[in-house]
């Protein structure tokens, strides 16, 4: 097996979006994907799929070795292989695939559009990084705050591949605590035009050679401007300033990197400090009004988000199905009957008990992740049906598992990427082999957009609380439903009634926390956001190991053979293992935290 090989399981990918969720049929009746056709939908997945494997998977051992490279006059050169690859991605429609026909696209789902971008992550995640970051800065240009000199052309720039997007947040001294930013933006004459200074890091994208001109969405402070994040405000700075016919001229804005991180992975991505105003001056056009900055950037912050789990569940499928076709070739010992017997025959190594526990562990993970995110995206599009009452439903649940899907797919992406080299053994510790630098690309997913420490506080501290808790009632609510189409199937108990202590013990703990809130305790209650997430995410991957076979029984009664039984057959072994291996791990969380150990929090530790 090659260091670049990468394989897609497109059958699963089929199986989430038109045998579980049916959007085929279920988005007709929203009327901005009434025209579509499963057709068009397997054309786009065959698309991206060719494009992941015969474009992107081969630049993904080359890019990492080589990396992002910084001249120290300000300009970044991404590996060998980018540049034109983000014209095969441009010209095949995947970039703007998602936006409406007006800005470059075809107006696809966002679910199909996840899915596509899940292939094109997993091939080669460093350089999707440059692409997602792109559509999310278009995204949020098309939201209304656009500044007014840039709207007529800024999203088909961006997503006609002439520009690129970057989001600039972290400060040296304030990265999770973004309200601490010091970046200044003087006005001027123009009110919409600011001059700015300061320094940003830890800039993902911030400088490349794939695009003509980059746009940096920026926050930073005007001087009268209140403290913490109420004073920040959103500031659009491009690298080139440009006409205002759209074209980008040859004066360059003095926003300049000064120097690109050296990381543990993602190389191919340019991690740069951007220094602004250094050396002249620093033109941004604001975004919103003074002091939105960060209502206004959370909208590209969300996406990241929810863009952060699709590379968790990316990186984990590629790990997962690397190591399934390397125990299928490996051989390795005898079969543990035989053990003893010198002379028995070798085995391949997926015939090894342990092996296969692994296996089974990655593959349940990798189908509950892609259910879940693939879930959220489908929640989206089905808000868009024009019902205001069903899309503040939807969006609600979309606000609550944003966390998860952001958190805790990076978690268990990185497990599964981990297991993937045990799997491997000894050779999956090395170079030749592409689980380990899946394993290095993914760690940093725990990290940025909100590090998961953030998202679990974020979890508990506003989502569980919103409405008086409503958001979690409406979660428990559809929960319940599916126990019950679950239950109707009379061949799941084991597995109805395991999740359903899951859930309970998830609604006690809940109680439990919020409890410690109303008592004004608010460290011993944040003390514990982390594993609250872990085991809201454990049962909400375990609802999804349970929906799929449910469906899968459907599709079984409904006359299933061949390969098609022995998909549907993984996913009824799929909820027995979660049930029995993966679910326990939701009982032991909700003791330990309602245990309300506080040792941690003595004064003196750690002084």
């Amino acid at each position: 097996m090659s260091a670049t090989e990468y394989t897609i399981d497109l059958r699963d990918i089929r199986f989430v979006l038109f045998e579980q969720m049916k959007v085929h049929e279920q988005l007709k009746g929203v009327a901005k994907y009434a025209e579509f056709d499963k057709d068009t939908y397997d054309m786009m997945l065959d698309q991206a799929s060719t494009m992941a494997k015969d474009v992107l998977a081969p630049l993904n051992k080359k890019g990492d070795a080589i990396g992002a490279t910084f001249d120290g006059k300000g300009n970044v050169t991404t590996p060998p292989g980018y540049k034109d690859a983000y014209r095969a991605v441009v010209e095949g429609g995947l970039l703007a695939a998602g936006m409406s026909p007006e800005l470059g696209g075809i107006g696809l789902p966002h679910v199909v559009d996840v899915a596509m971008h899940e292939m094109l992550t997993g091939a080669c995640t460093a350089f999707a990084i440059y692409t997602g970051l792109t559509r999310a800065a278009a995204n949020l240009l098309q939201t209304g705050f656009c500044p007014e000199y840039f709207s007529a052309f800024a999203v088909q720039k961006l997503m006609a591949g002439e520009w690129a997007g970057t989001m600039c947040l972290t400060e040296a001294g304030a990265g999770t605590a973004v309200g601490d930013n010091r970046c200044r933006a003087e006005r001027t004459d123009d009110p919409n035009v600011y001059h700015l200074t300061g320094e940003k890091i830890f800039i993902s994208g911030g400088d490349n050679d794939l695009t003509k001109n980059i746009v940096h969405i920026v926050l930073a402070r005007t001087p009268d401007a209140k403290s913490g994040t109420p004073g920040l405000s959103l500031f659009l700075v491009p690298k080139y300033i440009v006409a205002a016919d759209g074209s980008t001229t040859d004066e360059r804005n003095d926003a300049f990197v000064v120097g690109i991180e050296h990381k543990m992975g993602i190389n191919g991505s340019a991690t740069c400090t951007l220094a602004l105003g250094a050396n002249g001056t620093c033109r941004g056009w604001r975004m919103g009004k003074e002091g939105q900055g960060m209502a206004v950037m959370f909208h590209m912050m969300n996406e990241a988000r929810i863009g952060v789990g699709v590379q968790g569940l990316a990186t984990a499928s590629a790990s997962y199905l690397n190591a399934l076709d390397y125990a299928k070739d490996r051989v390795q010992g005898s079969s543990v009957e035989s053990f003893k017997d010198p002379n028995a025959p070798r085995v391949t190594i997926n015939k090894h008990p342990d092996v296969r526990r692994m296996l089974m562990s990655m593959k349940v993970q990798v189908e509950t992740m892609r259910s879940l995110v693939y879930s959220v995206a489908n929640r989206l599009d089905r808000a868009d049906n024009g019902d205001p009452a069903e899309k503040e439903y939807l969006m609600g649940l979309v606000e609550l598992m944003t966390p998860i899907v952001k958190a805790h797919c990076s978690d268990v992406g990185w497990e599964v990427c981990s297991t993937a080299v045990q799997c491997y053994g000894g050779y999956g510790y090395t170079k030749e082999y592409p689980v380990e630098q899946n394993l290095r690309d993914q760690r940093i997913s725990a990290i940025y957009e909100g590090t998961n420490g953030i998202q679990a506080m974020d979890l508990l501290g506003r989502k569980m609380r919103q409405g008086n808790g409503m958001l979690f009632m409406t979660w428990l609510d559809e929960c319940n439903k599916e126990l019950e189409r679950a239950k109707a199937t009379k061949r799941m108990d084991e597995e109805v009634s395991a999740l359903e202590r899951a859930r309970d013990h998830l609604g006690q703990t809940a109680m439990h926390l919020g409890g410690l809130g109303m008592q004004g305790n608010l460290k011993g209650a944040m003390l514990q956001a982390t594993p609250f997430l872990n085991l809201f995410g454990t049962v909400v991957l375990g609802l999804h190991s349970v929906w799929q076979a449910r469906v899968a029984y459907e599709l079984i009664d409904a006359g299933a053979t061949g390969d098609d039984l022995k998909l549907y057959k993984g996913k009824l072994a799929n909820a027995r293992f979660y049930a029995k291996n993966i679910l326990p791990r939701a009982t032991s969380l909700a003791k330990a935290i309602q245990a309300g150990d506080e040792s941690c929090l003595e004064e003196g530790l750690f002084e």
